[in-house]
């Protein structure tokens, strides 16, 4: 996987973050979502590294990043506390100013990372989300029964024992699909107990802290002043449970260009091709933009 990609571990001063990084060009920031680890990104990231200097860190808590001590507010898997690593691990990396685009939990942190870091973040493009405030006010019983992982996940310790007691059948995925190294890396990262607690932090922080930052921002008026694309699977369920995705992302930015991927929900892994060529047209200098 990621022919020609470094794999570094660095410190970012709060956390280590495992990262692969390769190519020329203007810096793009990859953030996979759970329970993948950045290897989900090893079909994308060579597309991308022909003409973008392309960076692929394992969040916080995933893969073989660090796993800081929580608390009782959940702050230390808080989007906020990953986004200031990734603002980190791309100045360590010599890039102040820089492109991202997060998938499903990943997704959260690069929205944070445009509202906290405006000044660095050049183009905000996000995966299969709406914000997590956004889910939150509009929770019904659809998406209850749809997600309902958000709020077993936020029990104490019993979601921990479910999933580890038959991981493989608790997330699924198959080595076919995602790849022999992807699926070898994705594996031992659901076997693993912290790394299985760490990822259902993250889960913790979305409703209590990360909840509460949205909600301030909101307040304050707060905005994303950089261009964003909005992608969704179109054989995943955002689109069924929400039809104004473009309408809810347009609250949040005036920037916004939206479009669908012909994938299920891990487009990565399962549309490559046609992410990278969405993420290249968005990233494009001379594209002509329409809102």
């Amino acid at each position: 996987m990621f022919e020609g990609f470094a794999l570094e571990r660095i410190d970012v001063g709060e956390a280590a973050l495992r990262v692969r990084h390769g190519g020329s060009g203007p810096p793009v920031l990859l953030l996979h979502g759970h329970p993948r680890t950045h290897a989900t990104w090893h079909r994308v990231a060579p597309l991308l590294a022909d003409g973008h200097t392309v960076v692929c860190p394992d969040l916080r808590g995933y893969g073989q990043s660090s796993k800081p001590p929580t608390d009782d507010g959940h702050t230390p898997y808080s989007k906020r506390a990953m986004a200031r690593d990734c603002l980190e691990l791309m100045r360590r990396l010599g890039h102040d100013r820089f492109a991202v685009f997060g998938h499903d939990r990943g997704s959260y942190v690069a929205h944070r990372l445009a509202l906290d870091a405006p000044g660095a973040v050049t183009r905000l493009a996000v995966g299969d989300c709406i914000p997590i405030s956004e889910h939150l006010a509009r929770c019904d019983e659809r998406f209850a029964r749809a997600w309902y992982h958000w709020f077993f996940f936020a029990v104490p310790d019993k979601p921990e024992r479910a999933i580890l007691a038959d991981p493989a059948a608790w997330y699924g995925g198959s080595e076919e699909a995602m790849g022999a190294g992807a699926w070898e890396d994705y594996q031992a990262a659901i076997r693993n107990p912290a790394t299985v607690r760490a990822m259902l932090e993250d889960y913790r922080a979305g409703l209590t802290v990360d909840r509460r930052h949205e909600e301030a921002d909101r307040a304050a008026g707060r905005r994303i002043t950089c261009p964003v694309l909005v992608l969704w699977s179109e054989k995943d369920d955002l689109g069924d449970l929400y039809p104004d995705i473009p309408g809810i992302w347009r609250a949040w930015a005036d920037d916004v260009t939206c479009g669908t991927i012909d994938s299920g929900h891990h487009m990565a892994e399962e549309a490559p091709e046609q992410l990278a060529g969405a993420l290249r047209d968005f990233l494009a200098p001379e594209r002509a933009r329409t809102a």
